[in-house]
C-alpha cells in the first residue's frame, strides 16, 4: 500500500507542478523553448550534491536562507517562487552537516493526525506573513496528503536531499515571509514571482 501511496502522491505533485509550469510558459509566450528543462520537485535523496548544477532555477550560489536543526541537520532554502496557480513553492536542500547518521525527526511532519497518517513529510512547516498577520500551512491534495517531500528517514554524514514544500500564496504585496519548521530555527525568505 505504501508503494501505491508514494506513486499516487508523486503523480499528484507532478501534475500540480506541470500545470504550474505550463501556466508560466504560456504567460511568458515567445520564449526560446528552453522551459522544457524546468526542475521538478523531487522526494529522492541526492547522493552527489556537487557534480551537477543546482536543481533550483538559477540558484547556484548562495541560498536565500539557512535554518539549523537538531543533530547537525541544516536546511538551505534555495528558492521561494510564487506561481500563477495561487501557491508558493519553497525549494531547498536538507543536509547532514554532522559526523554521524541522523534519523530525520518525525516532528517535521507536524502534529495533525491527517498528515501524520500519510507518513513522514515536511507537513509541519509554515510560512508566516508578519505584514498581513497570517500563517500559511502546507497545501494538501484531495486525499489529505501534504504537498511536500515525503518518504525519507535518515541522512548519512555529508549527505543531502532536495526538498520542496507548497503553500497558499500570500498577497502579491507580500515579498517576504518567515519560514518555520519544527525543531529548526526560523528563517526570513524572499518570495519571488
Amino acid at each position: 500500500m505504501s508503494i501505491r501511496f508514494t506513486t499516487k502522491a508523486r503523480r499528484g505533485v507532478v501534475a500540480v507542478t506541470v500545470a504550474a509550469g505550463l501556466a508560466l510558459s504560456v504567460a511568458g509566450c515567445g520564449g526560446d523553448g528552453g522551459d522544457d528543462e524546468k526542475p521538478k520537485p523531487s522526494a529522492s535523496a541526492s547522493k552527489d550534491s556537487g557534480s551537477k548544477p543546482s536543481a533550483q532555477e538559477g540558484q547556484t550560489s548562495e541560498p536565500l536562507a539557512e535554518a539549523k536543526g537538531p543533530s547537525g541537520l541544516l536546511l538551505q532554502i534555495t528558492s521561494a517562487e510564487r506561481d500563477s496557480g495561487g501557491f508558493v513553492t519553497v525549494n531547498g536542500n536538507l543536509k547532514n552537516d554532522g559526523s554521524e547518521i541522523v534519523t530525520i525527526p518525525a516532528e517535521l511532519s507536524g502534529n495533525e493526525t491527517e498528515i501524520i497518517n500519510n507518513g513522514r513529510s515536511f507537513g509541519g512547516a509554515t510560512l508566516v506573513d508578519s505584514k498581513g498577520k497570517k500563517r500559511y500551512y502546507v497545501l494538501r491534495d484531495t486525499d489529505g496528503r501534504p504537498l511536500t517531500t515525503t518518504g525519507f528517514s535518515a541522512l548519512k554524514p555529508g549527505e543531502s536531499m532536495a526538498v520542496f514544500l507548497q503553500f497558499p500564496a500570500p498577497p502579491a504585496s507580500t515579498t517576504e515571509a518567515t519560514f518555520q519548521l519544527p525543531l529548526f530555527a526560523s528563517a526570513l525568505i524572499k518570495i519571488s514571482g
